[in-house]
């Protein structure tokens, strides 16, 4: 009966700590596929011919919004549930709700994303990329959802509950902002301008940032350049872009391949 009345008493926490795993485990996804190990692309499994890399940079754009709009519902109904952050086993409900999120972003990815759509896989150009979606599945998706179970039955109640909260909360912010961030040691980024943005003011936008020029698609909507190491890629925002790949909604594009600007007309 205690246990009984304990989960009661919690189950309010329950959804909002794993809606904010959910998004840890996309913005998970975003840094270390999209921006450190540049494997893939949402879409690299599509064949996106008449959009091309533009259509590529769009989709990652919406998938990270997306991420955004996930976390900030899971952080307002954190909120508004906060009243039960001080009963006894509230941080380790916390956590294990957050674990099975995490997990179930990964299950979900797979099954859905790599399965069944098609539209990418963990390691696009791997000769096997069944192996790397079954190895990713199980240390990201199924390891966590069982670390999960056993903390849900296995641990013993304690007052950590708005520690354990804030912690949560703070983890999200910060792997939300690390998504738009671009990838460390890196200076080159990928931008999509706006529809009707001439050459003549792309190449004013990089003359102002003192940033090179490195190419751009056929469409001459999606460029690359090569920014100064003091120079802040959110920069670009003022002047036409409407995303920037590592520094915006869209940071995933640096693996992509451009023509060089000697090749632009």
């Amino acid at each position: 009966m205690k246990e009984a009345g304990e989960t009661s008493a919690l189950r309010p926490l329950h959804w909002p700590a794993g809606v904010l795993g959910f998004a840890l485990g996309g913005f998970f996804d975003g840094i270390v596929l999209h921006q450190i190990l540049q494997w893939h692309h949402l879409l690299s499994g599509l064949d996106t011919g008449r959009g091309g890399l533009r259509f590529q940079i769009l989709a990652d754009g919406v998938f990270h919004a997306l991420m955004y709009a996930v976390a900030l519902a899971g952080l307002v109904w954190l909120w508004r549930t906060r009243s039960a952050l001080h009963r006894p086993g509230a941080g380790r409900r916390l956590l294990a709700a957050m674990l099975a999120g995490f997990g179930v972003w990964h299950v979900v990815d797979t099954l859905l994303s790599h399965w069944i759509l098609g539209i990418h896989r963990i390691r696009m150009d791997a000769p096997d990329p069944l192996f790397w979606d079954v190895i990713w599945l199980a240390l990201f998706g199924l390891l966590p959802m069982v670390a999960s179970v056993l903390l849900w039955r296995r641990g013993t109640p304690s007052r950590t509950g708005p520690l354990t909260a804030m912690l949560l909360a703070g983890g999200t912010v910060l792997a939300g902002i690390g998504s738009s961030l671009p990838p460390r040691g890196q200076n080159g980024v990928s931008v999509v301008f706006a529809p009707g943005t001439s050459q003549a003011d792309i190449f004013t936008a990089a003359a102002l940032l003192d940033a090179r020029v490195v190419g751009a698609d056929p469409t001459g909507t999606v460029w690359t350049f090569h920014l100064p190491g003091e120079r802040s890629p959110f920069t670009l925002y003022r002047h036409g872009a409407i995303f920037v790949g590592g520094a915006g909604p869209a940071a995933c594009l640096s693996w992509a391949e451009l023509p060089p600007a000697d090749n632009i007309t």
